[in-house]
């Protein structure tokens, strides 16, 4: 039995509405560590650790993600200073969002009237041609060229389609990333697997003789998808990016 004055990683969880792998999780990576271990090896918390985890839940709730909140629980970043990073990607996503509302709205006005909309009204705030100058000078003119002319080639249920299939890989990949899956278990794997083929399926991208795209090319996507908070938002801030990076990583080493 645990004293009186300590909680066991069982009853934290149920009580702060977390879960033991999560508690684990934060022990292994230094962010919230049981006051005492058991004989038992069960995790025991005392008002200090208790403290601590609530610091971290908030700061999970604020949007923040696990490193910054390291940074802030070690003094190497004030909580302010994490905040006004989060509140300038909030803003950013706001704007955005903003962008894309007043498309759709223009769509649905289209539509109620009867008419078509524009093509070019349609997709305000899902811009492709972002990272233009990037993929223009690591993989060639061509490379962009190719790319565009097919998306522009699109039907609008074809872009629709192809913008959909990227929501939904997306949102599979946040929701391993949340069950904090390993980076080389069968799930994560099969989603890199899956955004292997999604890209697969671009125009333009680098290719290996056999047609398909280049290990690097594949490695080089996934560190975009960390190093851009534009790409990381997609798969959940920078920890899911993180996650989406090393899996895909795996995925290239196994399989490219």
């Amino acid at each position: 039995m645990s004293p009186e004055n300590e909680w066991s990683i069982q009853e934290i969880a149920r009580l702060a509405g977390t879960t033991r792998r999560t508690l684990r999780h934060y022990h292994a990576i230094g962010l919230v560590t049981p006051s005492r271990i058991g004989d038992n090896g069960y995790r025991y918390y005392d008002a200090d650790a208790l403290v601590r985890l609530q610091r971290v839940l908030l700061l999970r709730q604020l949007g923040l993600g696990l490193p910054d909140i390291g940074d802030v629980l070690a003094g190497q970043r004030d909580d302010i200073a994490a905040l006004r990073s989060h509140l300038e990607w909030l803003a950013h996503e706001q704007q955005r969002l903003g962008r894309q509302m007043a498309s759709i709205e223009r769509t649905v006005t289209k539509l109620e009237r009867g008419e078509k909309p524009m093509a070019e009204k349609m997709f305000d705030g899902f811009d492709h041609t972002e990272y233009k100058d990037e993929v223009e000078r690591l993989w060639g003119t061509d490379a962009y060229t190719q790319s565009d002319s097919w998306y522009q080639s699109l039907s609008q249920d074809q872009k629709d389609d192809f913008l959909i299939a990227a929501a939904e890989l997306g949102a599979d990949w946040v929701a391993a990333a949340q069950k904090e899956v390993a980076t080389d278990s069968d799930e994560a794997q099969a989603l890199a697997q899956r955004h292997f083929a999604w890209l697969d399926g671009i125009p333009g991208t680098p290719r290996t003789p056999d047609g398909h795209p280049t290990k690097e090319y594949f490695m080089w996507m996934g560190a975009t998808y960390v190093a851009d908070e534009r790409l990381a938002k997609n798969y959940g801030g920078l920890e899911g990016a993180t996650f989406v990076r090393d899996a895909m990583a795996v995925y290239a080493d196994r399989n490219l």
